[in-house]
Parts: C-alpha cells; structure tokens; sequence
C-alpha cells in the first residue's frame, strides 16, 4: 500500500507542476495529496474518503482537513483527475505497440430495482437499463470502456443506464493511433462509422457480427474477435471487484466521482 500510495503522488505532482497548477499557500493539503488520497480509497478502502484520510494522517502525515472540506476540494478537482487519466491513456496508447484495443461496457447501478421509487440520487426512466449478459435491469449508469489488448483503460464515458451502446460510441472522443484495431461486440455494429473511421482516422472498427450480417466475417476472424473480447471481462472483473456492496455517495455527482477513482485506481495498480 505504501508503494501505491507513493507512486501515485509522484505521478499526480509531476503532472500537476508541468500543467502549471499550484494551490494556495494557506491550505494544509495541496492538491496531489487530495487526488492521492481518494485514489487510495478508491483501492483500498472500497472508495472510504473517511478510512484514507485517517491513513494517510496517521502513515504519510498528512494534515487532513475536516471531512466536508475535504468532499468540496475533492469535487473541485474533478477536471483535473479526468485530465489525469487522459494524459495516462495518451501515455498507455504510445507504450501499446500491439495497436489492438478492445470497448465495451459495465453497468453501475445506483441501488437494488425494489428501491427504484425512494432513489432520491436519480430520477427519471432515462437511468434504467437492461445487463443482457445478467439479464436483468439496473437502475443506475453506464461505464463505456476503451482498453489496451493488455485490460488497461485508456478511454472511458459514463453514460445513463439506457443509452444503447452504439449511441454512446458515438458520443466518444475517441483518439487511438493510426493503424489501430477496435474490437467491439455486435451491439456497436454501425457500417457508415465502421467506414468513417477506416477513411478518416485509419482505425478498423471490428465489431463482432450477427448471423444476418451484411458483412459476415470469417471463421477465423469470428474466432479472433471472440478471443480479443474476453481481455475486456477480466478487466471489467478487477474494476467492479474494488466496489463495496453499495456506492455511497450524497449526490449524483459525487457517484460519478467515486466511479472515475476506481477505474483510475485499477488502471493505476495495474500499472505499476
């Protein structure tokens, strides 16, 4: 733990020194130690703001703030942890010499479907979504994932529980490599993007195909986008084996922070 604790506060500081960004000189906690800690409970403490804060005050001593002020700087830094985790993907892509990447996605939902009607953290039909490999619906998001061939996030989007997977593609920035191979499953199945990427950015889209496809694939193709598709479950499994038995969080903001953390955490540890 001392080592990922480390670690991650030598990577957060660097970035933070090379983007220009400094805190005030009155506060006890700068910047890198706030990010630090909650990508510690993110990985240690089932996403636990309370549990890191005493370890890192009582194993890195720090002068931790009261719990609410620590929650107002946390949320005032979540720009800069998504612009984190975009400069660790842009630095996953160029080490990843295989060019192979993998999408897809994972539901979180934000309570059990017989409390659906006393969620005060979302409203609305939009956030109800169906798993097809559980089948069963969820109330909650969903986490659309870009992966190395390795199982390391480099892209993500979270989206609202019944957005279809294809749209939500759509809605990502995605920034891959020329000559880049994105293996998807049939739900992302779209010709015209399939051939927009190929043209535009030199990135084959290949999406696995259904029985009545237009361009049925190979057998030995089939069999390759089957294997390739297997990296992301696992990877998928070590996320949500970080989660607690129920996210907590006060507003849906702050879900969608202690989201962002764990995959940051995992892709993080995986790294080092």
């Amino acid at each position: 733990m001392n080592d990922f604790t480390i670690a991650i506060y030598c990577f957060v500081d660097d970035y933070l020194h090379v983007a220009g960004k400094k805190a005030a000189a009155k506060r006890k906690l700068n910047d890198a130690e706030v990010i630090t800690t909650a990508l510690v409970a993110a990985r240690y403490f089932g996403g636990n703001l309370s549990t890191a804060c005493s370890y890192m005050r009582q194993h890195q001593g720090c002068q931790m703030p009261h719990k609410s002020n620590f929650n107002r700087m946390l949320h005032r830094l979540s720009g800069v942890l998504a612009s984190l985790f975009v400069a660790l993907g842009q630095s996953l892509k160029e080490l990843n010499c295989s060019c192979e990447y993998v999408i897809d996605s994972f539901p979180v939902a934000v309570c059990r479907n017989v409390r659906i009607a006393r969620c005060r953290l979302l409203e609305g039909e939009a956030y109800r979504g169906y798993n097809a490999s559980k089948k069963e619906y969820f109330y909650g998001f969903k986490v659309e994932v870009i992966t190395t061939s390795d199982g390391l996030p480099v892209e993500y989007l979270i989206v609202a529980g019944s957005v279809h997977d294809a749209k939500a593609f759509q809605a990502m920035n995605v920034a891959l490599p020329e000559g880049s191979c994105l293996y998807a499953d049939s739900a992302y199945t779209n010709y015209e993007l399939e051939s927009l990427y190929q043209e535009c950015e030199r990135v084959s889209l290949l999406c696995e195909r259904k029985s009545n496809s237009r361009r049925p694939d190979t057998p030995a193709m089939a069999f390759i986008k089957k294997t390739m598709r297997k990296r992301i479950e696992t990877c998928f499994s070590g996320i949500e084996n970080a989660f607690p038995k129920a996210i907590h969080a006060v507003t849906a903001e702050g879900f969608l922070l202690k989201i962002t953390l764990f995959l940051f955490a995992y892709t993080i540890d995986k790294c080092i």
